[in-house]
């Protein structure tokens, strides 16, 4: 049943996803700007990125690796990113910080890597009946590919002041458009996920450097 579902989660939601947030996260990186990944998975949204976006370079890290992946992905601990201080201008966190146990610990780190920009989709909490909605996600959607899923769900404040420890400032914080089709949207979509953009406090460019066209989300 789990890879039954797993199987149905890829074909109905996994392409969709991939398409709206490489959208969405596009717009949001610099000109020529380097990224890193972290948490890549099968690094799907990190090469649609890079299809329209060829002035900019993306690498992944990641827990667990793949047997196939669309970029290259270097394996890590989970904690202790691979790279000196400032090595990246952009790091993205789509989907992983709620599967960690220390979401504090890998912020700080990634704070120390990144040059500029951080950029994190993930779940908040704020919503009635979220955290029972979320599990239920996150398992159909990871538990095929043996991903841990700790549920390490956050409200919007506990969020705000995770990133204030790590010297990160918020930019702009929207809901993630779009990720369902609207009639399952009302349920599993909305204010579920949260798309944020974060500068770090060193920035050596500005959270509004110019990109390649106009937001689309």
């Amino acid at each position: 049943m789990k890879h039954m579902l797993g199987e149905l989660h890829g074909r109905l939601v996994m392409s969709r996803r991939v398409r709206v947030l490489s959208a969405c996260l596009k717009d949001r990186i610099p000109y020529g700007a380097s990224v890193l990944d972290v948490g890549s998975g099968d690094g799907a949204i990190a090469r649609a990125i890079t299809e329209t976006r060829p002035d900019i370079t993306i690498q992944g890290v990641d827990v667990l690796i793949r047997p196939e992946t669309a970029i290259r992905i270097t394996q890590y601990d989970g904690v202790h990113l691979p790279f000196a201080d400032n090595s990246f201008d952009v790091i993205t966190l789509v989907d992983v910080l709620h599967h960690t146990t220390d979401p504090g610990a890998v912020l700080r780190e990634v704070s120390r890597v990144a040059r500029a920009l951080v950029l994190i989709k993930d779940h908040q909490t704020d919503r009635w009946g979220s955290v029972p909605t979320l599990r239920f996600m996150d398992w159909v959607g990871n538990a095929p590919h043996g991903v841990a899923l700790p549920y390490n769900y956050l409200s919007k404040k506990q969020w705000l002041e995770l990133f204030s420890e790590s010297e990160l400032y918020v930019t702009d914080w929207r809901d993630a458009p779009g990720l369902y089709p609207w009639t399952v949207s009302w349920l599993f979509g909305g204010s579920l996920h949260a798309l944020i953009t974060l500068a770090c406090r060193r920035a050596a460019v500005t959270p509004n450097s110019p990109s390649q066209g106009p937001e689309s989300c």
